[in-house]
């Protein structure tokens, strides 16, 4: 027998008590069990001892101490209980506060020496603020849980956790142990300030709190006393735990903690399996919540028009996600958090084994691996002399639909769910009510009886019965006799027998005399080797039009097509393009190669990729309208690859895209510039080694003159044009001074002997001074002749230019003044009249500003036109009489150039990047369509392709539809379809809002 330390067998506590007191800790032997210790090791008829709170031996052969109370489990399995962490258990409530875009307060309303923002709280220890919830706990108890970790779900950084038994005593006792692990998500919880409001807005508030914390920690840097930043720094060597909402998030979460050297723990939600590669690539360990979705009742035909495919498919797959992540070698708990039911849990995860995941891999997700990751497996998560007594006592295999729980001991204390010996009491019995002859039959399980009256061969009876122990009450009701009749008796011997009260309200007695048991005829095994659920491929993406297999690279050769060069060569007919290793290799007459696929241009146009400079597509946020400078965000950190416009855009021959921040500030977020390589992650859109690039905005969408914002509820500096002026001049003079500091810093070369302090890392004016030393571009939304003017004059004050005046409906008017400054022109061909800063827009406004000397574009800033930029290049063909070579250069040479990226895209020209469109016309005719569109030499869409994954879409759905609809017979709970609305993001849009998949 393993003893323990003499600390460990106590049970003192430091509160009196207002009884005798009685300390002598409880000694329990369970003899003749099944032991799971854990998931890889089971004893047989084994003996387990506890002592107190503790476990003291497990095993075979171990001498029963003389004052203990043996419980003999022969037939019984014993299983450590389950713990669970990612819980709120104990925790007060949590009202979300408000801060939407461009409400709320600016500043953080928590009175104290604190964070300067409110969804800043590490300060939060769940320790302090832990209640018991008898309730729940007897809730958790019943799913087999004796342990969680529960912490305060509010805000970003949340604080720290505790580790808490699930007994119904004092928060003293309950507490096992506090400050086990931090936490952090992207919700800013109960916060009313306007910052954050958009996911990008979360990230970057939480990489500055971590920089913060860096300099905070270094004695000569507290300038102030920050009780935020203390708790920060004493909770990093912690396990970290961060709460995420989808695949995306663990990505998003896993990047943060690469910057600051930390591997967090992520809470997913059951969708990982459809980015399995750049998942298991984190390296993270998670927690996955056994929430599956409910099928859909598409029985109509209308109803099923609104659940996409993605929906149908991730009903079909979620409860294989566990499965798959352990076939990749992900490490996982099994989480009950987010199940409405509870009761859920124990079938969910009979599913979840159901669709692939082992016993014993499950048994580990729920026990020692949950331990392992908080470091508590010296406490819980197996049966081991020394940790605490937390154990579970079944009638089978814990993961059975057979199985009972009967008992739940959590810190060597019993809680009671189902009886163990429970006296079998099925039959056939003589059943006398009062004067009321009849018969009582009790089939069913021991455990689980299932009661009749049988008044007459046409008249029976199933009455409502409760049991506890060898008492018995019962109500029904007689046809002849309205009202119920309540009886309540005991078992004695064979017999049953008490009294009760009948409708009128007079007392009758009753017995029921046993006459045969029940015969048990056990079922014949099932000998057939049961069929695992079939279920269709991950899609990449996984949305209609994504594929089983990634697009890969190809050696290609494509000959005799008429070439758009937009080099010297101008356009040149019946010439051949070689593309080998991602890049333009050859261009000429009579190419050959011998492992190309030969790709027949004859009577089609090739040209590279049109290049869109303003987009906003394939982004889970738009603004971060909180602060009128958010320099700090960045739309790289909010991709989605899974949106549709993806596709359809390489389908208008678009093969890349500046993804901007919107207009809401007068200095936004940092811009994104991908390749639209429609079934990568979100680092596979990243376009390598370009330059940074920001959205700045000028006008009415800065002061928010059609909002509430303005002159109402927290109106947000600036509010005027003027204003945004000095806005700009205030930021760049701020990074200029913060720039300055840092290079004189950088400059020491004994730091120590100068007692030289380190500035503040601020990564909002970092940004900021990048623009200023011309490592970082500014795209600007504008549109009044004035305020270009304006921005030019500032910027050339801190001795900088404009990269890109995008809109620029009135670039007309100062082109010239453009061309001297250096700004280049993104603009609509023909938009006009929809606000009234565009009241002086004209169609010539293009060929005007090219005259000028000024680089112009077109963009798209709507995901339906960018589809057919090459029609909107067109129109400055037939309304300015511009060259056909000259507009083409409008939406690929020349946004090119304004992203920095014509040394490798926007011409054909032999080392460039094969971004290549075959067309079946000239492109700038209305007629002109895509027949395949090439990006680094792979084939992202092709037309003969498309129509056979359209074809896939549609025998793919029907083939979900009719499973559903099965599944709906079978008695499956279903939902109904809710009509979605895709959403198209425009500069002004709201800060964080999912796009809606399409349903197609």
């Amino acid at each position: 027998m393993s003893l323990l330390p003499i600390g460990l067998m106590a049970q003192t506590v430091t509160f009196p008590k207002n009884d005798i007191a009685d300390d002598r800790p409880n000694v329990y032997a369970f003899t003749n069990a099944t032991i799971y210790v854990d998931a890889q090791t089971v004893i047989e008829s084994a003996t387990l001892l506890i002592k107190g709170n503790y476990i003291t031996a497990v095993g075979k052969d171990l001498k029963i101490p003389a004052n203990a109370v043996v419980i003999d489990c022969k037939g019984k399995r014993i299983y450590p209980s389950f713990v669970e962490i990612e819980s709120d258990y104990g925790m007060p409530e949590v009202k979300r506060g408000g801060g939407g875009f461009f409400s709320g307060t600016p500043d953080s309303q928590k009175k104290g020496a604190f964070a300067w923002n409110a969804a800043l709280q590490p300060e939060n220890n769940a320790e302090s603020i832990f209640t018991v919830q008898g309730s729940k706990a007897e809730e958790f108890r019943k799913l087999g849980f004796g342990t969680v970790l529960s912490h305060q779900h509010d805000g970003i950084a949340r604080g720290t956790s505790a580790l808490v038994s699930l007994i119904d005593d004092k928060e003293q006792s309950a507490i096992l142990r506090g400050r086990v692990s931090a936490h952090y998500s992207f919700s800013k919880g109960s916060s009313s300030q306007s910052y954050p409001n958009s996911m990008m807005g979360s990230v970057a508030l939480l990489r500055q709190a971590y920089y913060d914390a860096q300099w905070y920690k270094k004695a000569e840097n507290k300038t102030e006393f920050n009780i935020s930043l203390d708790n920060f720094n004493q909770i990093q060597n912690l396990p970290s735990i961060f709460e995420t909402d989808d695949r995306y998030g663990i990505l998003r979460a896993d990047k943060i903690g690469d910057e600051f050297g930390i591997q967090y723990i992520i809470k997913g939600s059951g969708d990982e399996y459809q980015r399995l590669p750049e998942v298991k690539e984190t390296g993270a360990s998670l927690i996955l919540p056994l929430v599956f979705p409910q099928a859909f009742d598409v029985e109509d035909p209308i109803d099923a028009s609104a659940v996409s495919l993605a929906e149908m498919k991730h009903w079909e797959m979620a409860p294989a996600n566990a499965s798959l992540l352990k076939k990749e070698g992900i490490l996982f708990a099994l989480s009950s958090v987010g199940l409405k039911n509870k009761s859920d849990f124990m079938p969910n995860l009979r599913k979840a084994i159901e669709y692939g995941l082992s016993e014993s891999d499950a048994l580990a997700a729920l026990t020692t691996v949950p331990a392992g990751l908080i470091k508590a497996d010296n406490l819980v998560g197996s049966i081991k002399a020394g940790l605490i007594a937390n154990l579970l006592i079944c009638s089978d295999n814990v993961f059975s639909k057979e199985n009972v729980i009967h008992e739940n001991w959590v810190k060597g204390k019993r809680h009671i769910l189902n009886e163990m010996n429970v006296t079998d009491i099925r039959g056939k019995y003589d059943f006398k009510q009062g004067e009321n002859l009849m018969k009582l039959n009790i089939t069913g399980k021991a455990n689980a009886p299932e009661y009749q009256i049988v008044v007459s061969d046409s008249i029976k009876i199933t009455p409502k019965v409760t049991r506890n122990d060898n008492i018995i009450s019962m109500t029904y009701s007689m046809k002849k006799t309205p009202g119920e009749i309540r009886l309540s008796g005991y078992i004695d011997g064979k017999n049953i027998k008490g009294i009760g009260e009948l409708p009128s309200g007079n007392q009758v007695s009753f017995v029921a005399e046993f006459k045969e048991a029940f015969v048990d005829i056990p079922a014949k095994p099932d000998t057939t080797q049961k069929k695992k659920p079939e279920f269709g491929k991950i899609l990449f993406p996984f949305v209609g039009f994504g594929a089983e297999q990634k697009p890969m690279p190809e050696s290609i050769l494509i000959t005799n097509a008429t070439i758009w060069t937009n080099e010297k060569d101008g356009i040149i007919e019946k010439t051949d393009v070689l593309v080998e290793n991602g890049k333009i290799s050859k261009i000429g007459k009579g190419l050959t190669a011998t492992n190309a696929k030969k790709i027949d241009g004859t009577g089609k146009h090739l040209t590279n990729g049109i290049i869109d400079e303003h987009s906003h597509i394939a982004l889970f946020a738009i603004n971060e309208g909180g602060q009128s400078v958010t320099a700090e965000v960045r739309e790289y950190d909010v991709l989605n690859p899974d949106d549709v416009n993806i596709y359809r855009q390489l389908a208008g021959g678009v093969t890349s895209a500046q993804l901007l921040h919107g207009s809401a500030n007068s200095i936004g977020g940092q811009s994104a510039l991908i390749k639209f390589k429609w079934g990568e992650g979100p680092e596979g859109l990243k376009i390598k080694g370009a330059d940074g690039f920001i959205k700045f905005a000028l006008g009415e969408n800065v002061t928010r003159k059609g909002s509430q914002g303005f002159g109402g509820n927290a109106p947000r500096y600036p509010t005027s044009r003027m204003g945004v002026e000095q806005v700009m001049m205030d930021a760049f003079t701020k990074a200029k001074e913060y720039d300055n500091a840092w290079k004189i810093y950088n400059a020491i070369t004994n730091k120590e002997a100068t007692k030289a302090i380190a500035p503040r890392k601020d990564i909002e004016l970092e940004t900021l001074a990048e623009i200023i030393n011309k490592k970082r571009f500014i795209t600007c939304h504008s549109y009044v002749q004035s305020e270009i003017e304006m921005l030019m004059r500032v910027t050339e004050k801190f001795n900088f230019n404009v990269n890109t005046f995008t809109h620029i409906l009135e670039g007309y008017k100062l082109a010239d003044m453009m061309a001297k400054h250096g700004a280049g022109g993104s603009t609509f061909s023909d938009w006009w009249a929809y606000k009234m800063e565009v009241r002086d827009a004209i169609p010539h406004n293009p060929v005007l500003m090219a005259k000028a000397g000024v680089v112009v574009s077109i963009n798209s800033d709507d995901a339906e036109m960018a589809r057919r930029l090459n029609q909107e290049a067109a129109k400055s063909v037939e309304v300015g009489a511009m060259t056909e070579e000259n507009a083409w250069k409008m939406v690929t040479l020349n946004p090119a150039k304004l992203l920095h990226l014509d040394n490798k895209m926007g011409s054909i020209k032999a080392g460039k990047d094969a971004d290549l469109v075959l067309w079946n016309n000239n492109p700038l005719s209305i007629y002109a369509r895509p027949e395949k569109t090439i990006i680094d030499g792979t084939i992202y869409f092709d037309i003969d392709e498309d129509a056979k994954k359209q074809q896939f879409v549609e025998k793919e759905r029907a083939r979900l539809i009719q499973k559903m609809i099965a599944a709906k017979a079978g008695g499956s709970a279903v939902t109904r379809p809710q009509f979605k609305k895709m959403r198209m993001f425009h500069c002004e849009d709201e800060g964080d809002i999912r796009a809606l998949e399409e349903n197609h």
